[in-house]
């Protein structure tokens, strides 16, 4: 690697830390740390939401995604919108109305605390596997652009992202996601203007030729809606239900939202990242169709189109700040998965101590457990990988069940809720086995859930009724 790109990346990586621990000094207390006083401004906290949803394999997966085929992911964007739509007229009232710092907190209030533990350990649960195995992911296409090690990718990332999350909490992550956002999506844009810059032949030209070849096709009217995740009716239903649970459940996602000033501000935070991962999606798809007309259609190892692209045609400068671009995906998402888990931690399970100290030890704790799965793990683990991606898919419809649930005035008893939750999560693992499409994972988590939940119960109060 060029030693102009090297001081690009320690800029950015010093820049990230430095801001960090300069933002540290606001932080008075364990709400300072986890909600930021509630006073996020709501523009930043929206491109917080987008930059923490967008890892590095998003940004690496959407271009290739358009390489190898068309823009049917779209699709599933748009679902994304209505389902934060969803998120904001249903739940988010719910957590203003209560001044609760974790979502699982709400879940107490009404089922109890046993049932709060439950849905913050699956919680944790989620977010190690899926982000620990996510991070050694990222570490690999930072191997792969810069040559440097799989282990010193992996702690140099981790290192400067626990920096500035220990010392500044969610105030600095979401002030400094909000730049890696437009430092991740202006790569997106120069990937664009470097092939149009490059070629004889005008953008009119090319997009005809690849509007010949059907790569800008976003509507999929296949009506094999159970097998076939990019179906129309599969991707949106998929696309809403996935943001649902997402960013409704998800405490990783809706703790940007809690730091703002009020429930308008959270309304127009949640709304405004749909939008915005939409258009985002669109320049990275675009990205990508180009790049496939750069390369004349060669066949390349999926989710490499866009690195290779990077690595072996960018020109020195350029490729530092694309890299810089892959880093900021991969920091922000770590770092708000650090900052969510000892939340969670503090408020779900410790509760009485709230101090700042014991906040920073907590965070510091959960830094080292995906840093260190990241490191024992390897990239031929792929069983494990694939696993660990997928995870999210297992457990987000139990989540929001036990959130729709807690709407209802019906008492439920914890055993009815927590065998609901199980068999939701056991329902999802067969469905996988016998390859229903991803899409409709929430859809029947959801419903399994729910129905497990009415009928063990009915059945628990009508043996108890006989015994009297």
């Amino acid at each position: 690697m060029h030693n102009i790109d090297l001081l690009i990346i320690v800029i950015f990586l010093a820049g990230s830390a430095g801001f960090g621990i300069w933002q540290g000094r606001k932080n008075k207390s364990s709400s300072d740390y986890f909600i930021a006083g509630r006073s996020l401004p709501w523009l930043t906290a929206m491109f917080s939401i987008v930059a923490t949803e967008t890892s590095v394999l998003t940004f690496i997966s959407i271009p290739g995604l358009a390489y190898r085929g068309d823009w049917q992911f779209l699709q599933l964007a748009m679902g994304y919108i209505a389902g934060r739509i969803l998120v904001s007229i249903f739940l988010l009232p719910i957590y203003f109305k209560t001044g609760i710092t974790s979502i699982y907190e709400v879940l107490g209030d009404r089922f109890g605390p046993k049932i709060q533990k439950l849905a913050s350990g699956i919680f944790m649960i989620t977010r190690v596997l899926a982000d620990g195995i996510r991070f050694l992911a990222v570490a690999v296409i930072v191997q792969l652009i810069t040559g440097w090690a799989l282990s010193t990718s992996i702690l140099i990332i981790g290192i400067i992202t626990l920096i500035y999350t220990y010392s500044g909490g969610i105030r600095s992550i979401v002030w400094i996601d909000s730049f890696q956002f437009f430092l991740y999506l202006s790569g997106g844009i120069i990937s664009i203007i470097f092939v149009l810059v490059n070629t004889d032949v005008s953008i009119i030209n090319i997009i005809n030729q690849l509007d010949s070849q059907n790569k800008f096709q976003i509507f999929n009217l296949n009506w094999h809606l159970f097998t076939k995740p990019f179906a129309f009716v599969s991707a949106f239903i998929g696309g809403t239900l996935l943001s649902f649970a997402s960013h409704g459940a998800d405490y990783m996602m809706v703790q940007r939202v809690l730091g703002t000033k009020n429930l308008s501000s959270a309304r127009k935070a949640m709304v405004g990242s749909g939008i915005f991962v939409f258009i985002q999606f669109c320049v990275f798809l675009f990205a990508g169709s180009l790049i496939y007309y750069y390369f004349g259609g060669m066949e390349l190892e999926n989710d490499r189109e866009f690195p290779t692209f990077i690595a072996q045609y960018l020109p020195t400068g350029l490729k530092g700040l694309l890299l810089a671009g892959v880093l900021s995906s991969a920091m922000s998402t770590l770092s708000s998965s650090i900052n969510s888990l000892a939340s969670s931690t503090i408020n779900d399970w410790v509760k009485k101590t709230k101090s700042l100290k014991l906040s920073r030890l907590v965070s510091l704790f959960w830094a080292a457990i995906l840093i260190g799965i990241a490191l024992v793990f390897d990239e031929g683990d792929e069983a494990i990988v694939i696993m660990g991606l997928q995870i999210a898919s297992f457990t987000y419809g139990g989540l929001l069940s036990l959130f729709i649930l807690s709407k209802l005035t019906r008492e439920f008893s914890p055993v009815s809720i927590a065998t609901g939750l199980v068999f939701s999560i056991l329902t999802v693992l067969a469905l996988k086995y016998f390859g229903l499409a991803w899409t409709w994972y929430i859809v029947f988590a959801v419903i399994v859930n729910i129905s497990t939940t009415y009928i063990l119960d009915n059945t628990i109060k009508y043996n108890f009724k006989s015994k009297l």
